[in-house]
């Protein structure tokens, strides 16, 4: 038996890195898993792959529907889809910043307003969503990213002040620097600097090393679960000590 059995989850973002390594999870430990993602060819016949814009309201509130329709509700939303941007506060003009922060924190207020009536009908509905480090440590050259990410923690404080009296739990987990496609492409256009950025990156976390998408599926999979019953408002960080150590 799995602390997931009988519920039914969806992952945005869930066709690759952190999303993939969640799916995978909530499956294994019990959960019907919907995966929603722009491009869902590669994902497995275990889930349930539904294509998903989360920048488009009528994409989202379609997405949503299938899922309710196909699997019964939904007791479980994992906000995972998100993009990167670099940069600093000039690198990225007004189209790119409003592009950014629409998709890494209006596409989780569309996906939970959506989501809402099945979580408010449900016996253990949670909503967990992924932040980041950078909300609450500077970064060099994550001007954007940060913002959004900056709004995402607050957007998870007020969806628990909101909704903690319906029984409905929202957290977030904030991760380090992990080892994600998104890092990897980042590291490739870096060219032969590539190997010197890696090892920056390694040393940023005191652990030494990139924060694994398994260790992040795990610290989501904590917070959804209906034996974390007194958990919400929490943001939770997996990052390798960034954030509270100085060694």
């Amino acid at each position: 038996m799995g602390d997931f059995d009988g519920l039914v989850a969806i992952v945005t973002g869930g066709a690759s890195g952190l999303g993939a390594a969640t799916a995978r999870l909530l499956h294994q430990r019990g959960a019907a898993v919907a995966v929603l993602d722009l491009v869902t060819e590669s994902v497995p016949p275990a889930y349930l792959p539904v294509v998903c814009d989360v920048a488009d309201t009528a994409s989202v509130d379609a997405a949503v529907a299938a899922v309710v329709d196909r699997l019964g509700g939904i007791d479980v939303v994992v906000n995972n889809a998100g993009i990167g941007a670099a940069g600093d506060v000039a690198a990225n003009d007004d189209a790119e910043w409003l592009r950014v922060l629409d998709v890494n924190v209006v596409g989780m207020a569309r996906v939970a307003r959506a989501a809402l009536p099945s979580l408010r009908v449900s016996a253990h509905p949670a909503i967990v969503n992924t932040g980041s480090v950078v909300a609450v440590v500077g970064v060099r050259n994550r001007a954007l990213y940060s913002a959004s990410k900056g709004a995402v923690a607050a957007l998870t404080l007020a969806m628990a002040a909101d909704h903690v009296s319906e029984g409905i739990r929202v957290n977030a987990v904030a991760p380090g620097t992990a080892d994600t496609p998104w890092v990897e492409r980042l590291l490739q256009a870096s060219g032969d600097d590539a190997e010197a950025m890696a090892e920056a990156l390694r040393k940023r976390q005191p652990m030494g090393r990139l924060v694994t998408p398994d260790e992040v599926a795990h610290a989501i999979a904590y917070l959804a679960s209906p034996l974390s019953g007194s958990t919400t408002g929490t943001i939770l960080g997996v990052d390798g000590g960034m954030h509270t150590l100085r060694v």
